[in-house]
């Protein structure tokens, strides 16, 4: 009797594990999902275990920027006409608007989720160049930054103490300090599009299309301390760096479509890849494995395999895909206080058979 009942007692535990509520090492191969904003007034939501898209979100007029929450639970897409859609990653709906300034584009989230930074563009030396302070918990605007002429993109530093802004009119990066929320420093560079920061936090890759070059920046002392030239000719816009810190990867714009791949020891370039027409925003998985690219003329994302540096997929997304995010890899909550960070209520019970995971429970909606 006793061997009956441990026999069900195993198969039971089995069929949690094949679930994902086992140990925090079994959900390493966590599904993940990269959701690219499409100016056709669509997120195009791709499983990057098949490639495939899963689910298409309306949103608001000229989707732009995307930035997702770290616990992977919300997805923020900033509307070039002046709104900011809040998506449910679990029901993949819009379940919050959010007025924003003028021509919101580029957005990032804090490391600890609890606030969002959102660049505000305007086309000319008028409307706001500013960026919005958004708090996560109420989804309301709680500050706003003035900075230099035609913000675009935006990167926080991993320790969440820094934000960099660069503006595309002035040639420069505004160093926001978000305790203060103000703007601490200014760096000149020769001119300004994506930018991402290395995972260790010590350098930011700044991407300039008229002058065909990526600026490395030391953000200890704020100063640019490697210009990478790309050659002739050059248009390169998106940047991201692998979760490793040693390459980065650089989409190059019309009239080469292709990615460069730059090793951040060196500061060369040591691949070229060939991708769709227009290739813009780029993002990396969590594992470090692929690289998704939108080509905004083709309609399509790229997927890269970073071992080979070789396209291994195209996926037809929506009309005019811009930017992409991906979601990390979700961590088992283990204290209540990781809960109400992100708006729960409360600290269930145990998702699984194991003392120390829980789960978050009641979520609070703020419109």
């Amino acid at each position: 009797m006793h061997a009956a009942i441990w026999q069900h007692l195993s198969s039971v535990l089995i069929i949690l594990l094949s679930l994902g509520a086992g140990l925090g090492n079994a959900t390493s191969q966590a599904q993940t999902s990269a959701y690219v904003t499409n100016l056709s007034g669509t997120v195009s939501v791709i499983d990057t275990t098949t490639n495939t898209v899963v689910a298409t979100i309306p949103v608001g007029i000229f989707p732009s920027g995307v930035a997702i929450t770290p616990d992977g639970t919300r997805v923020y897409v900033t509307n070039i006409f002046n709104s900011i859609s809040v998506i449910d990653a679990a029901s993949n709906t819009v379940v919050v608007t959010i007025p924003s300034g003028q021509f919101p584009t580029g957005i990032a989230i804090t490391p600890d989720g609890t606030r969002a930074y959102v660049v505000n563009q305007f086309v000319t030396n008028q409307g706001n160049n500013t960026v919005s302070v958004i708090d996560t918990m109420t989804n309301t605007i709680v500050a706003t930054i003035s900075v230099g002429l035609g913000p675009s993109k935006i990167a926080i530093t991993p320790d969440g103490t820094r934000v960099y802004v660069p503006d595309q009119q002035d040639f420069i990066i505004s160093v926001i300090d978000t305790a203060t929320n103000t703007v601490v420093a200014t760096i000149p560079v020769g001119g300004t599009a994506g930018i991402a920061i290395t995972p260790d936090g010590t350098q930011a890759y700044v991407t300039s299309p008229g002058k065909g070059t990526v600026s490395v920046i030391d953000t200890a002392t704020n100063t640019v301390v490697a210009t990478i030239s790309l050659g002739t000719n050059q248009n390169p816009f998106g940047v991201a760096i692998t979760p490793d810190g040693t390459r980065a990867y650089v989409t190059i714009n019309v009239p080469n479509n292709f990615v460069s791949v730059i090793d951040t020891t060196t500061n060369t370039v040591v691949v070229t890849i060939p991708v769709g027409v227009g290739p813009n925003g780029v993002a990396i998985t969590p594992d470090g494995t692929r690289a998704y690219v939108t080509n905004d003329d083709s309609d399509t994302v790229s997927v890269i395999d970073t071992a080979t540096n070789t396209v291994v997929a195209t996926i037809p997304v929506g009309s005019g895909p811009v930017a992409v995010a991906i979601t990390p890899v979700r961590q088992t909550p283990t204290s209540k206080e990781q809960c109400k960070r992100h708006g729960y209520l409360k600290f269930g019970p145990p998702a699984g058979p194991f003392k120390n995971q829980g789960q978050c429970v009641s979520y609070v909606e703020h419109h």
